[in-house]
């Protein structure tokens, strides 16, 4: 069961893309071809929105300045 709602579907999609855009991006890139380039483009976009997730949580967290992070490395 899991198979099948657990099946990732791909299906094509229309994007109307400036061209000068992806052939600069596929360019930079070093990428064969359009969909690589994009679909590069779309990871590094998100991995770029989590980072910043975690950017907005600095100052807001209380850290123990008696926590020795060297001491627990070491711990059994």
């Amino acid at each position: 069961m899991c198979n099948l709602l657990c099946e990732v579907i791909f299906m094509p999609t229309n994007l109307d893309i400036d061209d000068s855009l992806i052939m600069k991006a596929k360019k930079a890139g070093k990428h064969k071809t359009k969909k690589e380039t994009v679909t590069q483009a779309l990871i590094e976009y998100i991995e770029r929105r989590e980072q910043k997730k975690i950017t907005e949580l600095f100052g807001k967290i209380e850290y123990d300045d008696t926590c020795s992070y060297k001491a627990h490395r070491f711990r059994k």
